[in-house]
């Protein structure tokens, strides 16, 4: 009786021993993690409070931050949209949890891998973004340190696009403290995605991350968590309260319990030493340098039907003719040249609208080709003194022939705004202004304001965007191209 009794003692004795031990296993591994925060006042910059905070530690998700910072910039600039259906790759399906559960092969929505992202903090949907943007993980990474230079990030270096432990695979409280603020300041119709308690992924519901700190801090709006036994808990935090906001980043807490209360204080803190009234100094946003791997902005392509090297040529030359052959009648005084004779010239280089409006493109007529000479009736244009000199070149070198040749033909009176986007060439007025309608609420976001009008030609009813600057055509003709809308930049007459 009594060495039964024993016995079941030390039986209960070793299920106490493994209990104790699976409790503390994970604050254990995580308190190996060094400790390191940061607050910053994220209206003017100021560093609040530091530790530690230049020390390179592992960020595990808020890796994440970048990755959604990178996908709203090239959403912004054209190169894919929200809408757009990404292909779930093998390698983006096996990465382990916290996930999404998509499938390889599966299609889905940019939207919903962002949400995934943001909220549940998902690395299949972050390897499935990073994938679609640059056509590997690998090339992602390269934009991600990229932008991560071009924001001031000095000593971060990402190896993906998740944030699971890599060799090399760093950042600092500092660096991501300065990410945040980005990400607040540089794309505020998104930032709200950081907050939401529960998010529409698509292909399920899902919860966030830190849903705790959210509902029991005044004022926190977000921004990311992350966790790995090598990183411990991380976390980037912002939090508003009239006037002010603060953003704190603490890495290394020893649990979810310990670091959100880490935050409060770090936040509190903030709050206390930060001024009721300063100056917002925004930070300013990175130059767009495109998607490839060389560094250098790209020129997105116009049309699908051709590589973006032969595309941009075909536009410059067509800019190119249509000024030349304007030029003198412009220079002479004489009546302003109707959109009419523009458009042949350039028409060559659209192909017609999406697959929606395949009815009306059956019958469109062949464009024109391109006639890069001036015509010979045209009376040359005087030239400009050589006595007259700007102010920035008064001191330069003598230019080259090319540039002696340059004039200038008219000056603008309207901000700029006599460039326009051609959607295509149909048979009918009533299909082509069909066309405008639909791309006008398609893309409200660049072509509101600007003039929808058919212009009549020898071989169809030419659909344009006109009253734009040339940047915002430049803009909305690259977001049309990717929701797979062909068109081409109109010049000024």
């Amino acid at each position: 009786m009594l060495t039964g009794c024993r016995r079941q003692a030390g039986r209960y004795g070793l299920y106490l021993i493994t209990l104790i031990w699976l409790t503390l296993l994970v604050p254990l591994s995580a308190a190996a993690a060094p400790y390191a925060a940061m607050v910053m006042d994220a209206r003017s910059g100021k560093v609040l409070h530091a530790r530690n905070a230049d020390t390179r530690l592992h960020p595990a998700s808020l890796t994440k931050m970048m990755t959604l910072y990178i996908a709203f910039e090239a959403v912004q600039n054209g190169e894919l949209s929200m809408d757009t259906k990404v292909r779930i790759s093998r390698k983006a399906a096996a990465e382990p949890p916290s996930k999404l559960g998509l499938k390889a092969g599966q299609r889905i929505k940019l939207r919903y891998l962002v949400r995934a992202a943001a909220v549940k903090s998902a690395n299949d949907a972050a390897t499935a973004i990073g994938e679609a943007i640059s056509g590997s993980e690998a090339a992602f990474a390269r934009r991600m340190n990229r932008t991560a230079k071009a924001l001031g990030m000095t000593r971060t270096s990402f190896r993906n696009a998740h944030g699971l432990t890599e060799q090399g695979h760093l950042s600092t409280a500092r660096d991501m403290t300065i990410l945040g603020r980005h990400m607040i300041y540089d794309y505020p119709q998104y930032y709200n995605l950081f907050s939401r308690k529960t998010a529409d992924a698509g292909v399920r519901r899902v919860a966030h991350t830190n849903t705790r700190l959210l509902n029991s801090y005044r004022g926190a709006d977000g921004i990311k968590t992350g966790y790995t036994r090598a990183a411990g808990f991380n976390l980037v935090a912002s939090a508003e309260r009239g006037r002010e906001r603060v953003i704190a980043t603490v890495f290394g807490g020893r649990s979810t319990a310990t670091r959100n209360a880490r935050v409060a204080e770090l936040l509190d803190l903030g709050f206390k030493r930060a001024p009721t009234r300063v100056a917002l100094r925004k930070p300013k946003r990175p130059p767009y340098l495109g998607k490839d791997a060389g560094g250098q902005k790209v020129v997105i392509a116009q049309s699908a039907n051709s590589t973006p090297g032969t595309r941009a040529k075909s536009v410059r030359v067509a800019r190119a003719a249509v000024t030349r052959s304007l030029r003198p009648r412009a220079r002479s005084g004489s009546a302003q040249i109707a959109p009419e004779t523009v458009a042949p010239l350039v028409a060559g280089l659209s192909d017609d609208i999406e697959s929606v409006l395949k009815e009306v493109q059956n019958t469109s007529a062949p464009a024109p080709e391109l006639s890069a000479t001036a015509p010979s009736s045209s009376p040359k244009p005087k030239p400009r003194p050589s006595a007259v000199l700007t102010a920035s070149t008064a001191h330069r070198a003598p230019a080259t022939e090319a540039r002696k040749a340059e004039v200038v033909t008219r000056l603008s009176t309207s901000g700029g705004r006599h460039w326009g986007v051609n959607v295509g060439r149909y048979p009918s007025r009533f299909a082509a202004e069909k066309v405008l309608l639909k791309t006008a609420l398609m893309e409200t976001a660049t072509l509101d304001g600007s003039l929808r009008k058919v212009v009549k030609g020898k071989r169809g009813f030419d659909a344009n965007f006109m009253g734009l600057t040339r940047d915002q055509a430049d803009l909305a003709c690259r977001r049309l191209q990717a929701r797979q809308v062909t068109c081409f930049m109109v010049g000024p007459s």
